[in-house]
């Protein structure tokens, strides 16, 4: 396959990121250097001590980024790059989101953007396995926990809620940009309202990465899963 036909050239890669540090950077010169021709950054309000990881990033040409005067959240951010994306770069056949802290692998971020390229009209879900060796128990109760929410209270069959790994087909994005939410719950929102509207998705295997340190600072499965069931609970009574 030629370049010229792969999500490297037709597909935006979209980071948003808030205080970013050397795992951004890398990300960052990963996605040149495999060959991304367009990488939407939104700096959602980041620090002055930060804001150098944008400059460079914004020294090559492949890579755009625009700026929150404070912080809004990811959700806004996430809308603020959809936004851009078709206002400027209509031509082009999506989007992918990523996170900027390494947890997406250069070759899954390919996959599911050329997945969502062949599939055309499917949104594509960079979904990991819970159940290969090694994965911190409370992780994987925390997303087994929300995936039977979702599946009880929706019918929604999904292995992976909380990923942010997710290729968006350009004709879906004015609808994502519609959608409820500033902060994190937008993220959520976004695969209640795909069943809402009859956006149909598909999921992509991804590799499992954790960050010990990383993980055993900021990862609270029950927490995390209650949020996302508080957002569930208001979502149905909100449309019953």
């Amino acid at each position: 396959m030629e370049q010229a036909n792969t999500c490297l050239n037709r597909v935006a890669v979209v980071l948003p990121s808030l205080d970013p540090d050397e795992k951004f950077e890398k990300v960052v010169d990963d996605l040149v250097e495999r060959g991304f021709a367009h990488i939407v950054i939104v700096d959602d309000g980041s620090d002055e001590a930060n804001q150098r990881y944008f400059a460079q990033a914004e020294a090559y040409p492949q890579c755009t980024v625009l700026h929150h005067e404070v912080n809004r959240g990811k959700g806004r951010a996430l809308k603020t790059a959809f936004a851009h994306v078709l206002r400027n770069m209509p031509e082009l056949g999506g989007v992918i989101t990523i996170d900027g802290d390494g947890q997406h692998l250069l070759a899954d971020i390919v996959a599911c953007g050329e997945r969502m390229l062949t599939e055309g009209d499917k949104v594509v879900l960079g979904c990991r396995n819970f159940d290969m060796p090694g994965i911190p128990p409370r992780s994987v109760a925390g997303n087994k926990l929300t995936s039977r929410l979702f599946r009880i209270m929706y019918g929604i069959r999904l292995s992976d809620t909380q990923t942010g790994l997710r290729a968006i087909p350009l004709a879906y994005l004015p609808f994502f940009g519609d959608v409820e939410g500033e902060r994190f719950e937008y993220e959520t929102n976004m695969l209640l309202q795909m069943k809402h509207r009859g956006v149909g998705f598909v999921e992509q295997t991804i590799e499992t990465v954790y960050d010990p340190e990383d993980y055993s600072s900021h990862y609270n499965a029950w927490k995390d899963s209650w949020r996302i069931f508080k957002i569930m609970l208001k979502g149905k009574f909100r449309r019953g």
